[in-house]
């Protein structure tokens, strides 16, 4: 089942008033099952009636391309940003663009990353240890960070892609609960 649409090379049709098309929720989060599929398409400044019928146009190209329901909003870049839209961080900082097939924050110049800081002050050498394997890899297998393209910033401060976040949480919690989460957007 398909559910990373912003991985494939869509051959969308739609109109020059859409900025972006962003798939965005559970379904772009590594590690998760989703039951559906979040869309948001940002428009140019345009009637909220034609905005919904050219959703209703791009939602029925997608469903041709998986088999899980597609919820689909639209927005103008004011709707987008407005203070009511409780989607919008997600948008923003987990949002990947159907069309460039990117973070959809890099429009605006910013690249979404996370940031996990760890604590290993009170762990046993061993799970120490376990963690460095589990982070940085043993006997030439992989560790997450270079499986997922994450970067170890110092000890105890690792930053990774924000779809990576349940992967690496999962991990790290199974050896520390000592942990803090910081979004950034640069």
């Amino acid at each position: 089942m398909t559910y990373k649409l912003w991985q494939k090379k869509l051959k969308l049709n739609y109109s020059k008033d859409v900025l972006e098309i962003v798939q965005f929720g559970s379904s772009v989060i590594e590690g998760t099952t989703p039951n559906d599929i979040d869309i948001a398409m940002i428009f140019q400044k345009i009637p909220l009636k034609e905005q919904l019928n050219q959703a209703q146009q791009i939602k029925n190209q997608l469903k041709e391309e998986t088999d899980l329901p597609i919820h689909i909003n639209a927005y103008d870049l004011y709707s987008l940003f407005h203070e009511g839209n409780f989607a919008k961080e997600d948008i923003l900082f987990y949002g990947k663009s159907l069309i460039s097939r990117d973070y959809f924050s890099k429009i605006f110049g910013l690249t979404p990353s996370i940031q996990v800081q760890y604590e290993l002050k009170g762990l046993k050498k061993k799970d120490k240890v376990r963690l460095h394997y589990t982070l940085r890899g043993k006997k030439n297998k992989y560790g997450l960070l270079k499986k997922y393209g994450g970067e170890l910033l110092c000890p105890g401060l690792i930053e990774i892609h924000p779809e990576h976040e349940k992967i690496f949480m999962e991990a790290i919690k199974k050896i520390t609960n000592k942990t803090n989460i910081r979004k950034i957007l640069f």
